[in-house]
């Protein structure tokens, strides 16, 4: 049907997200709910960032030079509390002032538990549907990611800063979560400087995915071992395939790993 290196879905938000995988041609993902796929990877993974053959993927799709090197693996991606693009410094001053020391949204996501996390003002929705969140909230808006950085910082105190994934992928989630509650009960323990960067937007975005059966138990499959993985697809969580019988590919996990789909 379709081949090339995987890069994660693109999505968009409707009453349903909607999945398409692009590779060199684009493929609707949720079309193919319900049927039985096959993807398979010839071993081949070119780096994402200057397309070099890599017999190994370092932190999700980088050859091992610019995993140490790009700016788009820099530590501040996964610790924004340390980027310097404010300061017109990083791996690629250029790259960190058009990517990192613009807008940033500091965000409260629900899902088995409250979530802290910060985004790209451009990237939302985009990244509340990548970590599979079933509602998120605008909690701040900072001028770049490091003022982002330090206010989620800050909030680990009260909330966690990473997903569940297993079960997310089960859709165990706490329905008495009220996120706006838990937004404006942190008013009094925060610093004022904090606080007032606070977003007045207090509109939660609920987020329905394409799913027919959610499994009672994951088992998560990967490339590495079984370079072909088929089933019958039931359904995309996040940037997951869930297929029949619990089984979950990540898409996101194999980033530039070249596949064929059909």
């Amino acid at each position: 049907m379709a081949s090339g290196n995987l890069r994660k879905m693109t999505v968009q938000l409707g009453d349903e997200v909607q999945y398409t995988l692009n590779l060199d041609q684009k493929v609707d993902m949720n079309a193919l709910i319900g049927s039985k796929i096959k993807l398979e990877w010839n071993g081949i993974i070119n780096c994402s960032a200057c397309n070099v053959v890599t017999k190994k993927s370092f932190g999700q799709g980088f050859c091992y030079n610019c995993f140490v090197k790009a700016p788009e693996a820099a530590e501040c991606i996964l610790r924004p509390e340390l980027c310097r693009a404010h300061l017109g410094e990083g791996r690629d001053p250029e790259w960190e002032e058009k990517n990192h020391n613009r807008p940033h949204v500091v965000y409260l996501a629900a899902s088995s538990a409250v979530k802290v996390g910060i985004t790209r003002a451009d990237q939302v929705p985009i990244r509340w549907i990548d970590q599979g969140a079933s509602a998120a909230i605008k909690l701040a808006v900072t001028n770049n990611r490091y003022e982002a950085g330090i206010i989620e910082v800050a909030l680990k105190e009260f909330f966690t800063d990473k997903t569940n994934w297993q079960r997310m992928l089960k859709n165990d989630i706490d329905e008495s979560i009220d996120l706006e509650e838990e937004k404006w009960s942190l008013e009094e323990h925060l610093p004022a400087d904090i606080i007032q960067c606070f977003s007045e937007d207090d509109e939660i975005t609920y987020i329905n995915y394409p799913v027919d059966e959610y499994p009672a138990k994951v088992k998560s499959r990967s490339f590495d071992k079984t370079p072909v993985i088929e089933g019958v697809l039931v359904g995309i969580k996040g940037q997951y395939l869930i297929f029949d019988g619990g089984e979950v590919l990540n898409i996101r996990k194999h980033t530039s790993y070249h596949v064929e789909i059909s």
